[in-house]
């Protein structure tokens, strides 16, 4: 897909929108199975795990869906 402009009913949406909303749906899941596994007495900062926690999943699925991802 790469990050060409989608047009949907004659306005233009970054693609950045739909991997962040991919990444944010990502990061719930990813987030809501590590709590039931390692459970919520661990002492970390959940604010942060949570934040880079979607900036990494955003930044896969962006590179995923870029048009370069198969060439080295």
């Amino acid at each position: 897909m790469g990050l060409k402009e989608i047009t949907v009913g004659g306005i233009y949406l970054s693609p950045l929108l739909i991997y962040a909303l991919l990444g944010f749906i990502g990061a719930l899941i990813v987030r809501t199975v590590l709590h039931r596994l390692v459970g919520q007495n661990i002492p970390w900062f959940e604010a942060w795990f949570d934040v880079a926690l979607f900036v990494i999943i955003t930044a896969a699925v962006a590179f995923a869906f870029s048009s370069t991802a198969g060439i080295v």
